[in-house]
């Protein structure tokens, strides 16, 4: 099943800040100017890699504002909005909406009390009906533990106001399920949140990634996309592989100790962020440390392969 949209990439990206944990404007102007030298067509602002649930409100529109202004409407702009409730989402989508988002993204809540099936399903489905943005649901399936059941997500996924889909979960039933609400709703977008998946789930139908690493692998990423499109998929799955070795190097190795301040310390080694300040904390090895900066002062460069012409 192959999709029949544009391949548009997106990266989820993390959230520059100051060692006093307010939003960095000077460094979001730069990482947006990056992302478009990159080729994306979208940036998802305050998800989990973007620490939207520990952002205060007041910074999260900081960052929206900061990251509009950066993109002159070269690309499209998405902002987190997940809430406790309805109003509290609905509250966020105003701010966001203000600062100049051209989305709304709503996920599971960290925590929600008496989260009953009926309780879940009707928390996103009353919260997209009221937005006044066009809004994604980001499902991260069982890696939350208030978890959208897989009886109402294709209801949730084919209500009009929502336009796309951000597939964090890795969950093959889910996947199927996004899947054939898009056969009933052409027009939805279905983006795999899972940088080390990429390949599988365009195979499988999806038209594109959106996950947080594509700030460090945006060329290669570009190139996987174009390589598949063009039908030249063993050139695919070796750029695939280069991804997942950056990534792991920056992340901290497959148990991904380092994650959110790897992928930060990569930032600020290209000059793109001023600290690696973060919220989450993560530890950085001198083996991440290491990594990064080699990869970064150039020393072990993504293979070069040749462009795809006329779908060949």
């Amino acid at each position: 099943m192959k999709s029949s949209h544009p391949v548009q990439i997106w990266s989820a990206v993390p959230t520059p800040l100051t060692p006093e944990f307010r939003v960095d404007e000077i460094s979001v102007e730069k990482m947006v100017h990056a992302a478009i030298a990159d080729g994306m067509h979208g940036l998802f602002l305050a998800g989990t890699c973007g620490e939207g649930p520990w952002l205060p409100n007041r910074e999260r529109q900081r960052l929206v504002k900061a990251a509009v202004r950066a993109a002159g409407g070269r690309l499209k702009i998405a902002a987190q909005v997940s809430d406790n409730s309805v109003p509290r989402i609905l509250d966020n989508v105003k701010d966001v909406a203000d600062a100049g988002a051209d989305y709304g993204i709503v996920a599971s809540p960290a925590a929600f009390l008496n989260a009953t099936p009926q309780r879940i399903a009707a928390l996103f489905t009353e919260a997209v009906q009221a937005s006044p943005l066009p809004m994604g649901v980001y499902d991260l399936g069982r890696h939350r533990p208030v978890v959208i059941p897989e009886s109402e997500l294709k209801k949730i996924y084919l209500l009009p106001n929502v336009h796309f889909v951000k597939d964090s979960s890795g969950a093959p039933e889910r996947r199927a399920i996004a899947l054939a609400a898009r056969t009933e709703k052409p027009a939805l977008r279905l983006f795999n949140g899972d940088e080390f998946r990429c390949l599988e789930y365009l195979q499988a139908g999806y038209d594109s990634c959106m996950f947080g690493g594509a700030v460090a692998v945006g060329p290669q990423l570009k190139q996987l996309t174009a390589l598949f499109a063009a039908g030249r998929v063993a050139e695919a799955q070796t750029v695939e592989s280069e991804m997942r070795r950056v990534l792991y190097g920056i992340y901290g190795g497959e148990s991904i100790a380092c994650w959110l301040t790897g992928l930060k310390h990569y930032l600020v080694e290209r000059g793109l962020f001023g600290t690696a300040a973060s919220f989450l904390e993560y530890p950085l090895t001198p083996e991440c440390r290491s990594f990064i900066e080699s990869y970064v002062a150039g020393g072990t460069p993504p293979p070069k392969l040749k462009a795809p012409t006329n779908g060949k």
